[in-house]
């Protein structure tokens, strides 16, 4: 009978002492959640204010990140839209940390890997954003040199050289972020090579009569500019 009663309290002697084991490092996690939670809340106020200080939003508006949210139905200012993004980051961070505090090995292996995969987002995050920025301005000076040279396709070259940079950023971020490398590649060249067939296509056809145009002022140009014929005739 003790045999039996033995056999029955071992394991649960041994969840109890596991469990007593466990309790510390789950007050650790809530711990931990809590400080981080309102560090976050802190530092997404102080980020905010800072931003508003120094005009961020006014130089989202001039780059054009305000009318690209706009375009996303999101209808709150840059800086706040900033300050989220930093508050729900160190919210991950936080859980992460707080679960390695419960030392179980599955966690630890997966909060490992999500640590050894965040610079690689964050690289990603600035390519995107000063990618997107670049690709505005060079869009824009080919919209203004085109304009001044009097090309009736200004604006749709400009958001051609767009497109293309932005198809060439995006398959840059996927491949930071180690997502279906292979086939972004794949498809970044198809997309790529199918775009530039297209404008050259495009061109081609449209600007068959402008090059007519400019062989024949050439020539008309070239004709009164030969030389004479100095030869007497008898």
């Amino acid at each position: 009978m003790m045999d039996f009663l033995n056999l029955i309290l071992e394991p649960l002697q041994d969840v109890l002492l596991k469990f007593k084991e466990f309790v510390p490092n789950l007050l650790a996690m809530l711990v931990i959640l809590a400080l981080g939670i309102l560090l976050a809340k802190v530092l997404r106020a102080v980020l905010v204010k800072f931003l508003v200080a120094v005009k961020f939003d006014n130089w989202s508006d001039r780059m054009g990140f305000t009318t690209l949210m706009r375009k996303g139905d999101l209808w709150v200012k840059p800086s706040i839209v900033i300050g989220a993004i930093v508050f729900w980051m160190l919210i991950i961070v936080t859980l992460m940390v707080g679960l390695s505090a419960l030392k179980v090995a599955a966690i630890d292996n997966l909060v490992e890997q999500f640590f050894s995969y965040l610079p690689r987002v964050f690289s990603a995050a600035v390519i995107l954003v000063v990618g997107y920025v670049v690709a505005g301005f060079i869009s824009r000076g080919v919209l203004i040199a085109a304009a001044n040279g009097g090309y009736h396709y200004a604006k749709l070259l400009a958001e051609a050289v767009r497109v293309l940079l932005m198809v060439m950023i995006l398959a840059m971020v996927m491949e930071q972020l180690q997502i279906a490398t292979n086939i972004v590649l794949a498809a970044f060249s198809i997309v790529f090579g199918g775009i530039v067939i297209a404008l050259a296509i495009a061109f081609g056809v449209g600007g068959i009569s402008a090059a007519k145009r400019i062989i024949e002022r050439e020539l008309t140009e070239e004709l009164p500019e030969k030389a004479p014929d100095d030869i007497e005739h008898i």
